[in-house]
């Protein structure tokens, strides 16, 4: 091989080499310390919201894997890059990778929840590669080296380095989940039984159309959209939860003592900002907790503490007014999920759950802190980012059947979906077949205003292609906008439309 591409050969396999090792040393720490997760959320942090938007858009629930991939997909050339510097002018290229692992230490000592310790494995990948590096590309002496020693010399020392990386790699991510993973400590967790169980679902709640979304969401089936790179691994045992700020008492709960508070039962829909007209990211499920009012009058809100910040144990910040939570909705610090503890990607141990406002405003996933204060000392993570501080959920509705681009014989065809309103309520959903007059949809009972409603429209399909929209109106008398408008600030507005091909 010529000296550029041993150059590259060497700097990918040196990369690979410290990629693995810092893994392996972040076992040793914490998952969220390893470089490729320190950058990638560093990513996050920095990215617009508009970014972000779309990354959510194209990628959905995949977003951050899209990020990962990417992360090491653009580490490949640089890597190779600083290889061939290195095969030249042996100092540039040691300092370019030197910086590279810099940079991971960096991003790893300014995460919001960062310890003393976040910043060593990528320091330790760092050294690790440097010296792969220098090894890969030591010259021998010719005056002394049988012909042909430096090329296997090379193969063998680049075998080896592909083994130490899968081998570190692989060996650190076990090991993270061997240590810090929360599986088996929500598999311990028993929720005892709600004092207050939830009103029972009426009959017919759930139509059971083929192609329309069951009206409670299954854990799996349910959204997830946040800003960790790396899901919270949380123990029950050592979770705790601070109440303080303004407030008279300040309070500090574990898990144990939180279970043994009083329960409620509650069907609820959360609906991420992020939501597109007739997007994915909304699911009505049963959650189970504790009243959130409660827990705050025990510690004695001050008047003028208009702002609850929740804090996630991956540093994110949530601010929810304070006077929604104290209205006599059901605000909770909800512990389960569908009757059993919450899935750690929703949350283990506890989450933060409000009826009737997006959840970024309202749902922090595993939470640990509640401060007290006002939306004037304090914004939120993604009010700087572009979104308002407060922001009830909007009246929408969703075609869930037919899906657009669908093609239905002539006759009777049924179109169904789901139209929301939280803790206001839906009282009519109409649908509008081209240019046509708006037709009043059967909608499903159900059994409080803070879930999401079915509805179906029996359309007499005539043949042709044909545009459906839907409307929905809640229980104070507004009738949702068809004006479009973009997600950002406080939620999408428009009227969704389904294209139908009848034939």
């Amino acid at each position: 091989m010529g000296r550029r591409t041993t150059g590259a050969v060497a700097g990918v396999l040196a990369g690979a080499v410290a990629l693995g090792v810092a893994e392996l040393a972040a076992a040793f720490v914490r998952p969220e310390s390893a470089p490729v997760e320190a950058v990638g959320a560093g990513v996050v942090r920095l990215t617009p919201a508009a970014v972000k938007d779309f990354a959510i858009r194209t990628f959905g629930a995949y977003d951050k894997t899209a990020l990962i991939v990417g992360i090491l997909v653009l580490l490949v050339p640089i890597a190779a890059l600083l290889g061939m510097l290195a095969a030249r002018r042996r100092w540039i290229g040691m300092l370019g990778f030197a910086a590279f692992g810099l940079l991971g230490v960096v991003a790893a000592a300014v995460q919001p929840d960062a310890g003393p310790l976040d910043p060593v494995p990528s320091l330790v990948g760092a050294v690790v590669g440097l010296g792969t590096l220098g090894l890969l590309l030591r010259t021998p002496d010719p005056e002394i080296t049988p012909e042909g020693y430096e090329r296997r010399r090379f193969l063998a020392l680049a075998g080896a380095s592909v083994a130490a990386a899968a081998l570190a790699g692989y060996g650190g991510r076990a090991l993270q989940k061997a240590r810090f993973a929360a599986d088996r400590s929500r598999a311990a967790v028993r929720i005892p039984r709600a004092a207050s169980p939830a009103p029972p679902v009426p009959a017919g709640a759930d139509l059971r159309l083929p192609g329309l979304s069951p009206w409670r969401t299954g854990d799996a089936d349910f959204y997830r959209v946040d800003t960790a790179l790396t899901l919270p691994q949380v123990a029950a045992e050592t979770w705790r939860l601070t109440v303080h700020g303004r407030v008279d008492h300040p309070v500090t709960l574990t898990y144990e003592e939180l279970l043994k508070r009083p329960l409620i039962e509650r069907d609820i829909t959360l609906c991420c900002v992020s939501n597109p007209v007739g997007g994915p990211y909304i699911g009505n499920a049963r959650w189970t907790g504790v009243r959130l009012a409660d827990l705050l009058r025990e510690a004695g809100v001050h008047p003028d503490a208009d702002q609850i910040v929740s804090r996630s144990a991956d540093g994110m910040t949530i601010g929810t007014p304070t006077a929604v939570v104290l209205d006599g909705r059901d605000a909770m610090l909800a512990v389960a999920m569908n009757g059993v503890p919450l899935p750690i990607k929703h949350g283990f141990p506890v989450r933060m759950l409000v009826p009737g406002l997006y959840g970024y405003v309202s749902a922090c996933k595993w939470l640990v802190d509640l401060e007290l204060t006002t939306f004037a000392d304090y914004d939120a993570y993604w009010v700087p980012r572009g979104y308002s501080a407060q922001a009830p959920v909007k009246t929408e509705s969703r075609i869930d059947t037919p899906r657009d681009g669908a093609r239905r014989p002539a006759g009777r065809v049924a179109v169904a979906g789901v139209a929301w309103a939280q803790h206001k309520g839906i009282s009519r959903v109409e649908v509008r077949v081209d240019d046509g007059p708006w037709r009043p949809a059967r909608l499903a009972p159900v059994p409080t205003a803070d879930t999401w409603r079915q509805w179906v429209y029996d359309w007499d399909a005539t043949p042709g292609d044909h545009v459906l929209r839907v409307r929905a109106t809640d229980s104070t008398g507004y009738t949702q906008t068809g004006a479009q408008a973009d997600v950002a600030p406080n939620g999408a507005t428009g009227w969704h439309s389904a294209s139908v091909t009848v034939g």
